[in-house]
Parts: structure tokens; C-alpha cells; sequence
């Protein structure tokens, strides 16, 4: 089977890394060779880039640097743990990837979009999913979620509105890639959520 790069997007406090492991164990049951992974992160050089990026020590963090440090992330993911798991036929989830750069740090930081492009295209060459789970929330509501669960990292320290444009960055791109972007209402139980990711994916695979 060729290869499938999946991933899962979505603000703060949608649920996302519990259905990337849940939809991870369904298709290990399914037989499926999957490779779960997050972004930042996923290597060793990409953990370290996230204890910066998260950190509440660096507030004085500059839009420039995060999206450079992101981007950083990335191409090590990419090339390290993304295509080699691509080319062996292998499926890939991913937390996080491009979308979340162009939404968080384009829609929420309002850098200029042909910056984040010219970047994307040294850190990743244009890769994309081949489907993403977009995984929708009132951006009040997700930012209440992590609160009650004690999550808090520098991106979680930012203001409503902050967070509200980038949801509205989300949905930006999901009316753009219709085919790619699948969204999702996050605001149902977690089975639920569940139940119709591994539907969408089921369909997707073949």
C-alpha cells in the first residue's frame, strides 16, 4: 500500500492529540503500519525547538522567531520521521503541521502570508497531508478545556481574540481545500468524535 500522510488540526483544547491516538489504535487493529508523531516535535531536535516555542519563560518571544523556530521543527520532522515512514508504505498521523503555521502564525500573529509561503517552501518543499481532520471549538470553550485539565504553555497565554482568529484562520482553509480538510465538531463526546474520524479515514484509505 502506498504510503498516507494524515493529520489533525484544530485550536486549543479540541481533543486533538486524544483522536490522533485513538484513530493511531484503530488502525493498528485495522493491521496498518502507523507511525504517530506531533508538531513541534516528533525528533529529538524538534522537542528541543518545542521547550523553546512553548515555554512561558519566553514571552519576549518575537512572530519572526516562533515561525522560524516552527518551520525548524519541521524540515527535521519531515525528513527524519515523515517521508522515510512515507516510503515504506507506512501510515503517518501527525498533531500539527503547515496548516497550524499558516492559521497560528499567519491569522493569529498576522505575518504576511507570502513570508510563511517562502518559508514553507525551503522547510518543506510544499508537502501536505493527504487528509486532515480539522477538529472545531468555540475558542472560549477549548481555552476553558485546557484550564480545567491545568495545560498551559505560551501560546495558551495569549488573548481570546488571538485565539479566535485563528480559528478563523481554520476555517479559512477549510473553505479553500474542501477535498483535504474534513472538519469536524469538536464540542461532541469523545467516542463520537472518534466514530467519525475513523469513517472519514476508512473511506479515505479504501
Amino acid at each position: 500500500m502506498k504510503g498516507r500522510f494524515i493529520s489533525l488540526e484544530g485550536i486549543e483544547g479540541t481533543g486533538k492529540s486524544t483522536q490522533a491516538k485513538l484513530l493511531s489504535d484503530y488502525l493498528k487493529e485495522k493491521g496498518f503500519e502507523v507511525v504517530l508523531t506531533e508538531e513541534p516535535g516528533g525528533t529529538q531536535i524538534g522537542l528541543r525547538i518545542r521547550e523553546l516555542l512553548l515555554s512561558v519563560e519566553h514571552k519576549g518571544m518575537t512572530a519572526v522567531t516562533e515561525l522560524l523556530l516552527y518551520n525548524a521543527s519541521r524540515s527535521q520532522h519531515i525528513r527524519e520521521i515523515i517521508l522515510p515512514a512515507i516510503s515504506r508504505g507506512a501510515i503517518i498521523i501527525t498533531d500539527r503541521f503547515t496548516d497550524s503555521t499558516i492559521a497560528y502564525q499567519g491569522f493569529g500573529r498576522g505575518i504576511d502570508q507570502g513570508l510563511i509561503d517562502s518559508i514553507d517552501l525551503i522547510a518543506t518543499g510544499r508537502l501536505r497531508p493527504d487528509i486532515t481532520i480539522l477538529l472545531d471549538l468555540d475558542a472560549e470553550v477549548g481555552l476553558k478545556r485546557n484550564k480545567g485539565i491545568n495545560k498551559t504553555d505560551r501560546l495558551e497565554l495569549e488573548d481570546l481574540e488571538f485565539h479566535q482568529r485563528v480559528r478563523n484562520g481554520y476555517h479559512n482553509l477549510a473553505e479553500k481545500e474542501p477535498e483535504r480538510i474534513k472538519l469536524i465538531d469538536a464540542s461532541a463526546d469523545i467516542q463520537e468524535i472518534h466514530n467519525r474520524i475513523s469513517s472519514i479515514i476508512t473511506n479515505f484509505i479504501g
